[in-house]
């Protein structure tokens, strides 16, 4: 007679995981368009959402709201985060500025260990692309960008620019789901890696700075499309 062996139990996640878990999922409804622009986060269904306690569901929105994705006002509750048009052209033109200057700052040619970093977390992010991992994707993007960036050498800088990052989330990470956008996105990668083996810094910051327009552009358009439609 043979004899079956148990599969082994899921441990269940403590109390930081099990956070970590709902403001990653909340995250990832917002970021990836599951909830829209303006749209109300009530706690109870939530709640039901993520099978989590209040408790965990309020936690996640007080980060997200310290991220800039979530918005909360009295009398009103949480909305998820709605910029308007010009708010979109001044937070990029902030984020911008930032980005030229780091690129600018990073030395050229650039160092053999910096590109093989970088030659490998674009492998990583073209594999999450291929496999469509949204998540696993926008996670490999941020990862490339900062690891770039870092190499100008200011961490304060870099530390600004993380920032401008995560509020401009909503804006670009739901391009990452859209193919032709991801196609643009894999190209300029490597051509970037291309422009850190030479010297022509500036056409290497001009294209950090181009890099960002695509989820621009989309962003604005869905807001010009949205007002149309009202």
């Amino acid at each position: 007679m043979s004899t079956q062996v148990a599969s082994p139990e899921t441990s269940p996640l403590s109390r930081e995981e099990e956070q970590a878990d709902v403001i990653r999922r909340l995250e990832e409804d917002i970021i990836f368009g599951r909830f829209a622009p303006g749209s109300r986060l009530v706690e109870d269904s939530l709640m039901a959402r993520y099978h989590a306690s209040r408790h965990f569901v309020r936690q996640g929105l007080f980060q997200l709201e310290r991220q800039g994705i979530v918005l909360r006002e009295k009398n009103i509750g949480a909305t998820v985060r709605c910029y308007s048009s010009e708010e979109v052209r001044q937070i990029y033109e902030v984020r911008e500025m930032l980005t030229r200057q780091a690129a600018l700052m990073v030395a050229l040619p650039a160092p053999a260990s910096l590109i093989e970093q970088l030659t490998e977390l674009q492998r990583q992010y073209c594999a999450r692309a291929d496999a469509q991992d949204l998540r696993g994707i926008h996670e490999a993007n941020d990862a490339f960008h900062v690891a770039l960036f870092s190499a100008c050498g200011n961490p304060y800088l870099v530390r600004s620019l993380q920032d401008y990052m995560n509020l401009t989330l909503p804006m670009r990470a739901k391009n990452l789901a859209d193919a032709e956008g991801l196609a643009l996105s894999r190209r300029q990668h490597e051509y970037m890696i291309d422009l850190l083996r030479g010297r022509d810094s500036w056409a290497f910051a001009q294209l950090c700075v181009d890099h960002m327009q695509f989820s621009k552009s989309d962003y604005l358009g869905r807001i010009a499309g949205e007002k149309s439609a009202d």
